[in-house]
């Protein structure tokens, strides 16, 4: 057993080889990033130009896409520059900080969900005190608390990562270090540290969706008991479209982080990877402007503006 020091690298073994199949697909993951990319920040410029949209609901959804572009831009340039010029190496720093954002912004986009799911919950079924329960004072500990939650659980599991000894070949079967890949490559007992990550996963995961279904399930009982189709129709378009991206991303982090060591796979856990850290953030501003008439009104007063702009 060889120890880490501070002059070692890991090694990326990526996620696509050099064959035309794993180049084309190379090229369709880069195409979902950039939309990604383009969504997202679309997304973040809308809800701070339009007035309209200065709302709790919106000021939580823009906290989403700066989490879903910052996820992407953490994870996916270092994954193409490894790819294109074939070196894999990375610096202890450097996983580190992919470590730290990768936690901080998976682990604050959980609890930020949550808060979307309270802020529906409030709309649908306390309408009259919305104003008071999600106030901006309200609203911005929230958000505030997201991002704490998720910056204290990524600095610890990054820290502990990286104290670990590491054996001498320190290869990744990963495209970006995440930190159960790192644990496997310890020369030293990760039992305890293993337990932990573990408390923090029922922490991170499982307390916001356990908010989250109870949430729904009382706006589901007040759904039920309303009189008017439209507000019924309203409700129940709003909270689809939140329960869309709330699915697909649960479900992959808790595949990723909660399942037995027995059913682990360096290819299972790539590609469910590249499923939340590319694919779920091009689904949320499509979810969110394709099912959302405001947006979509925000977009095409927009476009329309720039319109102007070009023939003056």
């Amino acid at each position: 057993m060889g120890n880490w020091n501070t002059t070692s690298e890991f090694i990326l073994l990526g996620l696509f080889n050099h064959t035309g199949a794993h180049l084309f697909l190379f090229v369709m993951v880069l195409m979902m990033a950039f939309t990604s990319l383009v969504g997202n920040a679309l997304m973040l410029l809308l809800i701070l130009l339009d007035p309209w949209l200065h709302r709790p609901m919106y000021f939580l959804l823009s906290q989403l896409s700066l989490m879903d572009l910052m996820l992407v831009c953490t994870i996916v340039p270092k994954m193409a520059a490894d790819y294109l010029t074939d070196r894999k190496p990375i610096s202890p720093a450097g996983c580190g900080l992919q470590i730290f954002f990768f936690l901080t912004l998976g682990g604050g986009e959980c609890f930020l969900l949550a808060a979307m799911s309270y802020d529906r919950y409030v709309a649908v079924c306390h309408p009259l005190r919305y104003s008071v329960l999600m106030s901006r004072q309200s609203c911005l500990r929230m958000i505030l608390g997201s991002w704490f939650l998720g910056a204290a659980d990524g600095l610890m599991q990054a820290a502990a990562v990286l104290s670990f000894p590491f054996c001498s070949v320190c290869e990744i079967d990963h495209f970006f270090c995440e930190a159960p890949m790192l644990v496997r490559l310890a020369c030293a007992d990760t039992s305890v540290f293993e337990d932990v990550m573990y408390m923090c996963c029922v922490l991170m995961l499982l307390v916001p969706l356990s908010l989250i279904l109870t949430s729904y399930g009382l706006i589901l009982t007040a759904v039920l008991l309303m009189r008017s189709n439209e507000a019924h129709k309203k409700a129940c378009v709003t909270c689809s479209s939140h329960l869309s991206v709330v699915g697909p991303f649960f479900g992959a982090a808790i595949f990723t982080y909660m399942r037995p060591k027995s059913y682990r796979s360096a290819n299972h856990d790539k590609v469910v990877s590249v499923y939340y850290t590319v694919f779920t953030p091009v689904l949320n501003p499509l979810i969110y402007s394709l099912r959302n008439s405001e947006v979509k009104g925000a977009l095409s007063k927009c476009m329309d503006q720039c319109a102007a702009l070009s023939h003056d």
